[in-house]
């Protein structure tokens, strides 16, 4: 049996089909559609690949254009859009039956010296103060949709302690803030893409769902329709995705059925080594209209509004 953190890391090994084509495999984790940190995280490593100097990832964006098969593969074509004297810029299409479901852009930079700062991080409890959160009472599972059930019930690759759990399956309001310690279950290698990439991974995790929090919803509610529609990431300092990480979120606004939220990241050290951005649709709709509950990740269904 292999371990959920070595079926990551496999997901984030793509098939090199030319110089800039590249074939990635789906993992069903509970979801009804393809988890959107996985193609971002397998468009992220398509990108690095066709880098020939040390140059590292400093910044993405991304849209989420189409919902992923699970069941089929996705292809990444990587435009080599530029190779300056400090920077270069990729391009990267990701294509599923023909079509394009997701764009992403990124940027690399070579090493250089320069000014720094930083914000603090903020004074929260050490991961290991933290409890793991506590699983759903049997009784209490076997009420939920089954998407929602297999969902609960997996084992991921990264491990999540919340500063101020929140219980999902009965919401209450409050402010559009939280904090996230997280790691990679087990120890892996020590090449900073592989890291990268499965921060890129995590990034999607708690994100806009934090953009719920004051209206008292949640998306295991089947009357709750939630859709990252981009997603933005910056790298700042070095790290590892497999010890301890501060993910420091809020969502500034939420409006026209959309919300904002933003990230920061940070080692248990104190240094900043990342910040996220990301909008997606947040619809509540009548019960007699809502569809079947479903959940792709535990925030969003990267699936594009409908009209």
């Amino acid at each position: 049996m292999t371990s959920p953190v070595s079926e990551l890391i496999e997901l984030l090994s793509l098939e090199r089909l030319e110089d800039n084509l590249f074939r990635g495999q789906s993992r069903d984790i509970g979801t009804k559609y393809v988890f959107g940190g996985q193609v971002l995280g397998q468009a992220l490593s398509a990108a690095q690949a066709t880098m020939e100097t040390p140059r590292s990832a400093h910044s993405l964006h991304a849209y989420f254009l189409k919902a992923g098969d699970i069941a089929a593969p996705i292809v990444y074509q990587v435009d080599r859009t530029r190779d300056g004297g400090s920077f270069s810029v990729r391009r990267v299409t990701a294509i599923q039956h023909g079509q394009p479901i997701f764009f992403l852009a990124a940027s690399f930079q070579k090493d250089e010296a320069g000014g720094e700062h930083q914000l603090s991080m903020p004074e929260v409890p050490k991961p290991e103060d933290i409890e793991p959160g506590h699983a759903v009472p049997p009784e209490v599972m076997a009420t939920l949709p089954i998407k929602v059930q297999r969902w609960l019930s997996r084992q991921g690759p990264f491990e999540f302690r919340h500063v101020y759990p929140r219980d999902e399956l009965n919401p209450p309001k409050r402010p559009p803030y939280q904090q996230v310690w997280f790691r990679l279950s087990e120890k892996v290698g020590d090449a900073p893409e592989l890291h990268r990439a499965l921060l890129a991974y995590a990034s999607d995790f708690h994100l806009l769902g934090t953009a719920t929090f004051p209206h008292g919803i949640s998306y295991y509610q089947p009357n709750v329709q939630m859709a990252s529609l981009d997603h933005a990431l910056w790298f700042h300092r070095p790290f590892r995705a497999d010890d301890w990480l501060l993910y420091s979120i809020d969502s500034p606004s939420a409006q026209d059925a959309r919300g904002l939220a933003r990230g920061q990241i940070f080692d248990r050290h104190g240094r900043l080594v990342a910040s996220t951005a990301q909008e997606g649709l947040i619809r509540v709709v009548e019960a007699n209209d809502a569809p079947p509950a479903r959940v792709v990740d535990d925030d969003a269904a990267h699936v594009p509004a409908k009209g």
